[in-house]
């Protein structure tokens, strides 16, 4: 608990840089400093600075490719490209030096108000026919373009279905709780939680909680309560989901070890049967060895109801440094990155573009049970400054593991609610 408090302590260190005081104001005109990354090659031509969460394609030659295709239509430009392992939390600490580099993908956890303190406006024209084009706006200007689109379900592998004798698709949670049986029984990892590495957890909680309910402002509509958690609410029950899948053995063993890149190779080779995550990591399966065909998706049955809610959210957003000294060939990496690049469909996305659809038959198969689709909303800054003000770090799994692991799970809310009772008082002063 005294490593947790810490570590909320740290992350919460950051986010007050973003939701206030410390910040400048929006109407701030900052100082002028001139961009650490930026640079000019010898012979004259330009490089472009890209900060990315995707350490994996800057090492597998994927982002390489893209900056290659990108130089031949605009001569004179090298893209670099630069990897933060832990993106969440090391943009924040670059957002104080604003050593943000030319193209970056902005902060989950910043107030739209604090946007233009670092970011660029961005034109018009690269919202044109794009979902989510006001996900990331402010004062009638829009600073973030969604690099994709999720949906989250099960993923699962067909083959480990198959060898544990599942010959239907779990359409409800009792049905879900019988797969997981069946595996075990097979000896394999029903459901990989992925507990150690702890930011999956985030699909088990503020994922979940808002569209199981069928209402995507449900984290937005706690600032209305001064006691948001209890056993009967659907934080209660995403919890009760995932505490019976450890004490039923469902879950991985070692469950405090970050077994994330063992994990996808563990479901890639039919050792473990299922995930419940994005349809992104699907084509990280694969790269991982699974045969395209053995990998399957379908909605979550979280309760034993007829109907069914699934999530349609952005991925990262991305942006221009507002502190950039090339902002015209950064938009036009932007818009090559999200329309042209392949990146999209390579990741497994589906399409950012309204007139697109996607061609995964993953994706195929997750529609054809016809699921409720809800648009995810952006957190509201009143949902942003009383998380900050009761120390809860939202999206990081760190509430999630913790939680899960409590003797008494009525007792662990009623100190949530303690802390977002005090934080929300504050706010209203």
């Amino acid at each position: 608990m005294s490593r947790l408090k810490k570590g909320i302590a740290m992350l919460l260190a950051a986010l007050m840089l973003l939701a206030g005081c410390d910040m400048p104001g929006a109407n701030d005109s900052p100082k002028a400093t001139k961009n650490p990354n930026e640079e000019m090659m010898p012979n004259g031509e330009h490089v472009l600075t890209v900060l990315t969460n995707r350490v994996d394609l800057i090492e597998n030659g994927v982002l390489e490719r893209y900056a290659e295709q990108f130089s031949k239509e605009h001569p004179g430009t090298t893209v670099r490209f630069e990897g933060l392992t832990n993106y969440a939390s090391d943009i924040m600490v670059r957002l104080s030096t604003r050593n943000l580099g030319d193209v970056l993908l902005l902060p989950n956890n910043m107030k739209n108000e604090s946007l233009p303190n670092y970011f660029e406006p961005l034109d018009d024209a690269l919202f044109d026919g794009m979902r989510f084009e006001d996900f990331k706006a402010y004062g009638g200007k829009r600073y973030g373009l969604a690099t994709g689109i999720s949906t989250s379900g099960i993923v699962y592998n067909k083959e480990a279905f198959r060898k544990a004798g599942i010959t239907e698709i779990p359409v409800t949670l009792d049905q879900f709780y019988e797969a997981c049986e069946k595996l075990k029984q097979a000896g394999i990892v029903p459901v990989y939680l992925n507990y150690g590495a702890k930011w999956p957890l985030m699909h088990w909680g503020e994922d979940l909680v808002s569209y199981m309910t069928g209402d995507s402002g449900y984290l937005n509509k706690m600032t209305e309560t001064d006691a948001p958690w209890s056993e009967e609410s659907a934080w209660g029950e995403a919890m009760a989901i995932v505490r019976k899948l450890i004490e039923k053995g469902y879950a991985e063993d070692e469950l405090m070890s970050n077994q994330w890149e063992a994990s996808k190779r563990e479901l890639a080779g039919g050792k473990a049967g299922m995930y419940l995550m994005g349809n992104w990591v699907i084509n990280q399966l694969v790269a991982a060895g699974a045969d395209p065909g053995a990998i399957g998706f379908f909605p979550f049955p979280y309760d034993n109801g007829d109907t069914r809610y699934a999530p349609l959210s952005p991925d990262w957003l991305v942006g221009i440094s507002k502190f950039s000294e090339n902002k015209e060939l950064a938009s036009a990496w932007i818009d090559y990155f999200v329309r042209e690049s392949g990146y999209v469909d390579e990741s497994g996305f589906l399409p950012v573009e309204k007139s697109k659809e996607s061609a995964m038959p993953q994706i195929q198969e997750f529609l054809s049970y016809n699921p409720i689709l809800l648009e995810k909303k952006v957190p509201s800054d009143a949902f942003l400054e009383i998380a900050a003000a009761a120390e809860i770090p939202f999206w990081s799994g760190n509430n999630i593991q913790e939680w899960v692991a409590a003797p008494d799970l009525a007792e662990v809310f009623e100190q949530y609610n303690k802390r977002w009772k005090e934080a929300r008082n504050k706010s209203e002063r």
